[in-house]
């Protein structure tokens, strides 16, 4: 009969003749997703001007004060 090999070949020569149909749909899709994701960057990248694609941690706020001693009972 057929090896796994021939059953592999034919499953993915079936698959092929049914995905032409939808083809150009999922490359119209992947373009738009790919520009979505591009221009999501770009803003992000534009809102955090010194971003260099790390982390952004805001500078620690320093309080002054005094240590004051506890009272024990």
């Amino acid at each position: 009969m057929f090896g796994i090999g021939e059953l592999t070949l034919l499953l993915l020569v079936i698959v092929a003749v049914l995905a032409v149909k939808r083809l150009p749909d999922l490359m119209r899709s992947a373009g738009k997703a790919a520009r979505i994701l591009k221009s999501e960057k770009r803003a992000l990248k534009d809102q955090d001007p010194d971003a260099d694609g790390g982390p952004h941690r805001p500078s620690p706020r320093v309080i002054r004060g005094e240590t004051a001693e506890r009272d024990t009972p």
